[in-house]
């Protein structure tokens, strides 16, 4: 079947006349569906990489719906300020058709997205986005979603994947790698902490998008201002401080993920006062105190974790992220460890930030 002819399995208000592929999504294939007036987004998902399309298709319609009625209930417009699943015409939340699994979404009119942070109201925005996802949902019984990716961020248990890689060295790379084996090893109780304190309850479980990137955020295509979070592929149970914390670890650091030069990299105090403020103006009425004096620690969490994953690959050979030259594993990780580094020289100041806009 054509990608039209799969469109018109769905309940659209138009007959779909026409489809080209859209956006610069790498995991699922992107479709922009034209009606004789209206466009629509169809998606085929890529269930190689998301073993459990069911799973992830029930989190997806329960969290939409739930935000869509949150949206209505103040006053808002849900074509502008959410997602929102179509239905097949059988009323089901996604098609399944030879093999294949397909979903379809309004598409969200006279918005854009921005790749990299060309100014710093752009992260400010992403903040209040996410700020705003996080509030909408937190009535949302976060313990009755499927968990899509199991413990993607429990760290204590990225840690034990660490020490097995370490204790394994299939390639014989630990021995030129000793100082990043001795950054790790020294933040084994820091692993531990959240993990520590979410079974202790002493911190709420989530609704997480875990996928806080900046082009995940639609914004109006005139003022710029959020309108609405996308790509929610990953929402699970979780904590806030995950969503919080990879923000700031991919948002407030000028510098690549792979950057060679280490004295380029570091947190920048004016982003992360503007990812802060953003997000605590959205949602702070809804985070616990303990939540909130803990977003520091997010960040670095956060940026330790993603760190201590890339070592593992490249001790294990690089078998999980794809890398484009030789040692980029290892150029990854001495990036995440410079910048946990700069973060945890910063706590402070941090604070400061954060007690300023609580």
């Amino acid at each position: 079947m054509t990608i039209v002819q799969i469109a018109n399995l769905f309940a659209l208000d138009q007959t779909a006349l026409s489809a080209e592929p859209y956006g610069c999504g790498h995991i699922n294939d992107t479709y922009c569906v034209y009606g004789s007036d209206k466009r629509y987004i169809l998606q085929r998902i890529n269930h190689n990489v998301f073993k459990d399309v069911p799973a992830l298709m029930d989190n997806m319609h329960r969290v939409t719906s739930f935000v869509k009625q949150q949206v209505l209930a103040r006053g808002g417009d849900p074509d502008r300020e959410c997602l929102q699943l179509i239905p097949t015409v059988d009323g089901e939340p996604y098609l399944t058709l030879d093999g294949n699994y397909y979903r379809m979404f309004v598409f969200v009119e006279n918005t854009l997205s921005v790749q990299t942070v060309e100014n710093p109201v752009h992260l400010y925005y992403s903040a209040v986005a996410f700020g705003r996802f996080q509030q909408l949902l937190a009535a949302f019984p976060a313990d009755t979603l499927h968990e899509v990716i199991p413990n993607f961020h429990n760290t204590a248990d990225r840690y034990r994947q660490f020490e097995e890689a370490l204790a394994a060295d299939v390639k014989g790379r630990a021995a030129e790698v000793a100082e990043e084996i001795a950054f790790v090893q020294a933040r084994k109780a820091d692993t531990e902490r959240l993990v520590t304190l979410l079974a202790e309850e002493k911190l709420p479980l989530r609704v997480t998008h875990n996928d806080t990137k900046l082009n995940n955020v639609l914004l109006d295509d005139v003022t710029g201002k959020p309108m609405a979070v996308i790509d929610l592929d990953t929402v699970m149970p979780g904590l806030s401080l995950y969503d919080f914390g990879d923000s700031i670890r991919s948002g407030a650091n000028p510098a690549p993920e792979d950057e060679a030069d280490l004295t380029k990299v570091f947190c920048d105090l004016d982003l992360f006062e503007q990812y802060t403020k953003g997000f605590l103006e959205s949602c702070g009425d809804s985070l616990t105190a303990l939540e909130k004096e803990l977003l520091p620690f997010g960040a670095y969490l956060m940026t330790l974790e993603c760190g201590i994953r890339f070592l593992t690959d490249y001790l294990s050979g690089d078998t999980y992220f794809k890398i484009h030259y030789p040692d980029q594993n290892l150029r990854r990780c001495r990036t995440q460890f410079k910048l946990a580094a700069d973060i945890q020289s910063k706590f402070d100041a941090m604070d400061a930030i954060v007690r300023r806009y609580c």
